[in-house]
């Protein structure tokens, strides 16, 4: 009877999500059905990883603690602003117009 219930709890875990991944995989990069392209595509592009991905990496992150701290580590990268500004340096270098300043320092 556990093993039985083991072997439900993987199919549940890790077949079924796996499978719909590898499913998906395939109708999107042949093209048919064409009704169910349509349908995966009309998803939001920045919607995240899917279904299957993301059980994927919450069943290796169980398996494994580095795993989980990637994950949280990505969690926690999202949630930073990131400035595109915040290395360029304040003055001198303008790329629109491909201009560069070099100012000489007095000695």
């Amino acid at each position: 009877m556990v093993m039985m219930t083991s072997l439900l709890l993987i199919a549940v875990l890790v077949l079924i999500p796996f499978t719909a991944a590898s499913a998906r995989h395939v109708v999107l990069r042949t093209g048919r059905p064409a009704w169910i392209r349509r349908r995966l595509r009309s998803r939001a592009p920045g919607a995240g990883p899917g279904v299957g991905a993301t059980a994927t990496e919450e069943l290796h992150a169980f398996l494994s603690a580095g795993k989980r701290v990637q994950l949280e580590q990505r969690r926690s990268e999202e949630l930073i602003r990131v400035d595109d500004e915040a290395g360029a340096p304040p003055h001198g270098v303008d790329l629109e117009r491909g201009v560069v300043v070099i100012r000489k320092s007095a000695p």
